[in-house]
C-alpha cells in the first residue's frame, strides 16, 4: 500500500512540473535562446511582452542618433553601438535587464555581445526596428 502511495505522488508531481513548464511557454512559441555571446536573443514580440511586463528594463536604440531622431521604440535610449566600449561606464547595474535593437539586427548583436562581455548579465537582443510591428515615435 506505501508503494502504491509513493507511486502515485510522483505521477502527480511529474505531471505537476509538466503543467508548470507548459503553462509558461506560449504553444508553438520559440523559447528565448541564449547565444554564445552570452545574451538572449528573442522575437519582437517576445521583447514587446517583456516591456509590458516590466517597468525597470532599459531599452537600447544602438542606431545612430539621427536614425534615432527618424523614428524609435517609445521609451527607448540612444546608446550608439560605436560608443559601446569597456571604457564607458553605463548609468545602469550589471544585473539591470536590457533589450537591444538597430535597424535590422547586426548592430544590436554586436552590441549585445559587447555588453554581455561587460559583464551585464541580462541582456537580450530583438533584431531590428524594421521588424518592429508596434508604435514607434519621433519624440
Amino acid at each position: 500500500m506505501r508503494q502504491l502511495f509513493l507511486l502515485a505522488a510522483i505521477i502527480c508531481f511529474g505531471m505537476a512540473i509538466i503543467k508548470f513548464y507548459a503553462a509558461r511557454s506560449a504553444p508553438g512559441a520559440p523559447a528565448p535562446k541564449r547565444v554564445s555571446g552570452g545574451y538572449l536573443t528573442l522575437t519582437a514580440e517576445e521583447a514587446k511582452a517583456r516591456l509590458d511586463e516590466a517597468e525597470d528594463i532599459v531599452l537600447l536604440d544602438v542606431r545612430t542618433q539621427e536614425e534615432f531622431e527618424e523614428g524609435h521604440i517609445p521609451g527607448a535610449i540612444c546608446l550608439p553601438n560605436e560608443d559601446i566600449s569597456a571604457d564607458l561606464p553605463l548609468p545602469f547595474g550589471k544585473d539591470t535587464e536590457i533589450l537591444v535593437y538597430c535597424r535590422s539586427g547586426r548592430r544590436s548583436a554586436e552590441a549585445a555581445e559587447k555588453l554581455a562581455g561587460m559583464g551585464y548579465a541580462n541582456v537580450a537582443d530583438f533584431g531590428g526596428i524594421i521588424d518592429w510591428p508596434y508604435e514607434t515615435t519621433t519624440d
